[in-house]
């Protein structure tokens, strides 16, 4: 890539316009990735910290290493979570998620609501 550039450069010595829009396309190709690669997954992990800042005693979670727990206890970086009876672990906040209940869970909790 970096040889492309330094053979752009050198070959539009006389022909100004051609390396006007060498450097038009390459900002162009960066905004391009920009609002599909980079932005959406800065949003992504906005919407992961807000979820970690929300949970609370008693939500039930999931760690990166695939443990089920309830969390017991909330500290500034870790939680205390609970995975058996008498059984607690402490995680760093960085590595647990939101236990979201399956489709037939919801599904049953609106069947009782009527």
């Amino acid at each position: 890539m970096l040889n492309y550039i330094l053979l752009q450069v050198a070959e539009t010595g006389a022909e100004g316009q051609n390396q006007w829009s060498f450097w038009i396309m390459m900002i162009a190709i960066f905004v391009v990735m920009w609002l599909f690669m980079i932005r959406p997954q800065q949003k992504k992990q906005k919407e992961l910290q807000k979820q970690r800042e929300a949970m609370q005693r008693g939500d039930k979670v999931i760690t990166a290493g695939g443990i089920h727990g309830e969390i017991k206890e909330v500290k500034d970086n870790y939680f205390v979570i609970s995975i058996a009876k008498d059984v607690h672990i402490r995680v760093d906040k960085a590595s647990v998620y939101a236990m979201e209940e399956p489709d037939s869970a919801k599904k049953d909790d609106k069947k009782e609501d009527k």
